[in-house]
């Protein structure tokens, strides 16, 4: 009994003192914050407020919402949010002073990737290494790979699709084009940055290895591995000082969060599996052109001598974001191209012109200048940016100007891709999908507001693979395939997490009349 309620009372002494505390800090205001608005109520006091708003699942629509009104929000004591498109430079572009926030080295892990490296000197050697792995030369090299996965997932579609517009099929039945677009993704990236064929498509199934550091093994499923990799963190890393604590409270109270925690680990096994076989193919002379080699050489072939924690962190990332965002970005581009047939019209009408009647693959040195399936591509990553939340950056000890606004140091700041891309100013009809809005002059005067990669020295390294994917891939299907909704009006799902996730997607299609 006694023991109990000293418990109670050190449990309630800690909560008034942190309630104390941040009222406290709040009162003295000494950074100048509090004339921001916050987003929502009690948002200047505490980070709980905006966990609880990444919790709800759309963060981004919410203070979309809320910067219709301020261009500057408030989303936690320390944490500030801009609309104003001035901000995408002071913020991400080139010569920035901002580094990135403390929100990478939480949930980084022992050796940091690229896209986890907070310090700039280290990020540029890193850089350096990685971009002849990522050149847009390589694309010619890797355009078979990306060719031959495309292959296997139309063999896939082949077998599943409708006999003709008109037969009938339970909505059950019908091929999930989001799994299928996330298996070709990770078949592709697998190929080209490990030159192995992981099987995937040919199954129709994602069971995969994930070996320990003992070398046990068991099979496991990689998209949920994958899944819990970006769904820990997100919602609870934002309250940066009591993050560790809190996932490890979650992990026991929460049977979700101790799931995640045992997938999270399964990932890891997966990635050192095939990290590990890639390396003993390597060391036997199997020395091809992936992403893999990039990484042990560089193209004179001297070492580039890197830990084997880093190489394995690059791998993981490569495998992570390389392959979630183009499956989302690819099942967002064919909802939207259903969704709109005269769109998807005149992108079939393009894509069969420029392609031979008897090509099933559409290769990219055809279709890589044409302007309209590069322009679709870009609006749907306009509408539904696959990497939507805002990228924490953080003013430098001196601090910085940002959209005119003199911010003092060490304040997070932040531009959500989703309030960038739904700016009426900016785009007319944002919530329309009008590829043609990319074409011309207009087009070129867009693009500097067009932050579905990010921006600057740290935008995204991977962009020109994802592009290769899609091109090839879409031009592909729309040529060999008509699609139809399960119902007008049909959306699936979708959830804010680390990415913007979209649920599955059931399509009704079959092959087109005269189509090999």
């Amino acid at each position: 009994m006694l023991g109990s309620a000293v418990l109670f009372a050190l449990c309630g002494s800690a909560i008034t003192y942190t309630i104390v505390s941040h009222v406290y800090a709040w009162g003295l205001d000494l950074k100048g914050l509090r004339k921001y608005p916050a987003f929502r109520t009690g948002a200047g006091l505490k980070n709980l407020v905006w966990i609880q708003e990444a919790l709800r699942g759309f963060r981004s629509k919410t203070i979309l919402e809320q910067h219709k009104k301020h261009p500057v929000l408030r989303i936690g004591p320390n944490s500030l949010s801009f609309s104003d498109p001035r901000a995408i430079k002071d913020i991400y572009g080139h010569g920035t002073p901002c580094l990135k926030d403390e929100f990478y080295t939480l949930t980084g892990g022992t050796h940091p990737h690229l896209a986890d490296v907070v310090d700039k000197p280290h990020h540029a050697e890193k850089r350096k290494v990685l971009s002849s792995a990522y050149a847009i030369k390589n694309l010619e090299t890797w355009e078979h790979k990306v060719a031959a996965m495309t292959r296997k997932l139309i063999v896939a579609l082949d077998e599943a699709c409708l006999s003709s517009e008109h037969a009938s099929a339970a909505p059950e039945d019908l091929l999930d084009f989001r799994k299928w677009y996330h298996l070709f993704a990770i078949a592709a990236i697998a190929n080209i940055g490990l030159s192995e064929d992981i099987g995937f498509l040919d199954r129709g199934s994602d069971l995969i290895l994930s070996e320990s550091l003992d070398g046990s093994k068991k099979e496991v499923s990689f998209r949920d591995c994958h899944w819990a990799n970006l769904w820990l963190s997100p919602y609870l890393v934002w309250s940066y000082d009591w993050y560790h604590h809190l996932l490890a409270a979650a992990k026991i109270l929460s049977p979700m969060y101790r799931r995640y925690g045992k997938l999270l680990n399964d990932w890891n096994g997966i990635v050192y599996n095939r990290a590990t076989n890639r390396l003993k193919s390597y060391q036997r002379g199997e020395k091809g052109d992936d992403f893999f080699t990039s990484l042990m050489e560089n193209k004179d072939g001297v070492p580039n001598n890197l830990e084997w924690g880093e190489i394995v962190a690059e791998i993981s990332i490569m495998m992570n974001a390389g392959s979630d965002t183009t499956a989302i970005a690819l099942t967002n581009l064919t909802l939207l191209l259903v969704q709109n047939p005269d769109c998807l019209q005149r992108l079939r009408a393009e894509i069969d012109e420029a392609l031979d009647e008897d090509e099933v693959i559409a290769p990219y040195d055809k279709i890589k200048q044409l302007p309209y399936p590069r322009a679709c591509i870009d609006e749907a990553l306009r509408i539904w940016p696959p990497n939507s939340f805002s990228l924490p950056r953080r003013t430098p000890p001196e601090g910085a100007h940002i959209a005119g606004q003199w911010i003092p140091g060490n304040t997070s700041v932040s531009m959500s891709a989703y309030v960038v891309h739904h700016q009426e100013a900016l785009f007319k009809d944002h919530d329309t999908f009008r590829p043609e809005r990319w074409l011309g002059e207009e087009g070129k005067e867009l693009q500097r507001y067009f932050v579905a990669f990010s921006t600057g020295a740290r935008g995204c390294i991977g962009r020109n693979i994802s592009y290769l994917e899609q091109m090839v891939a879409i031009s592909s299907l729309i040529k060999r395939y008509e699609f139809a909704l399960l119902s007008p009006g049909w959306q699936p799902w979708r959830r804010e997490t680390t990415t913007l996730q979209v649920g599955p997607m059931p399509l009704r299609f079959w092959r087109r009349k005269g189509s090999l």
